[in-house]
């Protein structure tokens, strides 16, 4: 996990295209033996928001807590769909491989076009 340093690179956020929840998630898929401090950090949020944040995730079946000695490990379940009305056929794996591209390549931009 990078140090909280590397999150402060934004110093003002006025808005976001992904949500809280998401960021969590992401964050979780990256990091699965994050603390949750870290995961607050990376979100930019209180420890407090994360905590619920990863309560809501766990109660509707996104992630899953394990204990594994004194710290936890959480899984996500990638085969749910994503809750949002316009990518509600899509699924959580899929938003969580679409993250972790690093750029679009110019040919399938045009493609669409």
């Amino acid at each position: 996990m990078r140090s909280a340093g590397a999150v402060e690179r934004l110093t003002s956020r006025s808005w976001t295209f992904i949500t809280n929840h998401a960021q969590v998630l992401l964050t979780v898929a990256r990091h699965p033996d994050a603390t949750v401090a870290e995961l607050a950090r990376a979100a930019r949020i209180t420890e407090r928001s994360a905590y619920r944040m990863l309560a809501d995730l766990q109660r509707a079946g996104y992630v899953r807590r394990q204990k594994v000695g004194r710290h936890n490990s959480y899984e996500i379940n990638p085969t749910l769909p994503l809750r949002d009305p316009p990518v509600e056929d899509e699924l959580v794996g899929e938003l969580i491989a679409l993250a972790g591209k690093r750029s679009v390549e110019p040919e399938s931009l045009s493609d669409r076009h």
